[in-house]
């Protein structure tokens, strides 16, 4: 059974910083690629950053140069390091798998 599980989540100022943390089972975990995705009320579900397997990263506009994907395939975890954080980035946060699973999500509130 494939289980992802977010953490990390939560209120914050703006300008602050918070990093999601994303513990993987029931996977491989060092030949996934891994993936970051949130979503904002009333819109849709968006990429936010992507590891490949082999460590190569890909990031939306919006986050390049603030938040930082990074994983450990010894603990099978993915990791988003979120800085300068902006009200904009106030969305459930999700990791996903491959193109296949999905985690529960992780709610970041940027506000003041």
């Amino acid at each position: 059974q494939v289980q992802l599980v977010e953490s990390g989540g939560g209120l914050v100022q703006p300008g602050g910083s918070l990093r999601l943390s994303c513990a993987a089972s029931g996977i491989i975990f060092r030949i996934y690629a891994m993936g970051w995705y949130r979503q904002a009320p009333g819109k849709e579900r968006e990429l936010v950053a992507v590891i490949e397997s082999g460590g190569i990263t890909h990031y939306a506009d919006s986050v390049k140069g603030r938040f930082t994907i990074s994983r450990d395939n010894a603990k099978n975890t993915v990791y988003l390091q979120m800085r300068s954080l902006k009200p904009e980035d106030t969305a459930v946060y999700y990791c996903k798998a491959g193109g296949d699973f999905w985690g529960q999500g992780t709610q970041v509130t940027v506000s003041s």
